[in-house]
């Protein structure tokens, strides 16, 4: 596989606008991008001007922070998907997490789960290993399998730091072959997008996705 056909290509600032969301499209039109990752309120506009590819859309639920109630989520996760989303990111609320409310957090993965399988959809859970610590990044992968999320995903690239490959290889260790790992935070260079598929990343989220593919022949990545 191609490093081009693992990236979501990402566009998550505050400021972005419309131009800059339909140049997103179109680069991971011509490049084969796995998707674009945009806001929530551009989905529609990213699923008329992908359509007849072969690039999903994705959006984020709960982000960046997490906290937001889950029926908030769910709410968004619905409008998501009635807008055209096929995947889903959706931040796990570390507070939970950190408070020893395992069930809850596990019940809200598992519903939003649900709901994105009916819509033939994806679900990414991000856990922002940044603020965790090993034990806790594996307490989320767990919950994560438990929810039946389809990938757990590091970070949202707002926290401290973003994915790395120590990271990348504990998540590894946990998760079972089905649960993938999505890399997301950071990653501004073909090297270091290769080392964290080279620890088990499955998915690369970038918003210099074309750097990383530009650098070196595309043929040649994992």
């Amino acid at each position: 596989m191609t490093l081009a056909a693992r990236i979501d290509h990402t566009l998550l600032r505050p400021d972005c606008t419309e131009a800059q969301i339909i140049q997103l499209c179109e680069e991971a039109a011509a490049h084969g991008f796995a998707s674009v990752c945009v806001p929530p309120c551009y989905v529609a506009l990213a699923t008329e001007k992908l359509t007849g590819t072969s690039v999903a859309v994705c959006t984020v639920i709960g982000f960046p922070l997490g906290y937001a109630s889950s029926s908030v989520k769910f709410k968004e996760a619905e409008v998501a998907l009635y807008d055209g989303a096929h995947e889903l990111d959706m931040v796990i609320n570390v507070s939970a997490l950190k408070s020893g409310k395992t069930e809850a957090i596990q019940a809200e993965i598992l519903d939003l789960a649900d709901l994105c399988h009916v819509h033939q959809a994806i679900l990414k859970v991000i856990i922002e290993t940044a603020l965790l610590s090993e034990a806790e990044i594996e307490l989320a992968c767990q919950l994560c399998v438990g929810g039946e999320a389809d990938f757990v995903k590091t970070s949202t690239g707002f926290a401290s730091r973003g994915a790395s490959v120590a990271d990348v290889e504990l998540m590894r260790r946990v998760l079972p072959a089905n649960v993938r790992i999505k890399a997301a935070g950071g990653i501004r260079t073909r090297e270091a997008a290769l080392a964290l598929v080279a620890a088990g990343a499955d998915r690369i989220g970038s918003s210099n996705s074309v750097t990383l593919i530009a650098e070196t022949d595309e043929t040649t990545a994992a």
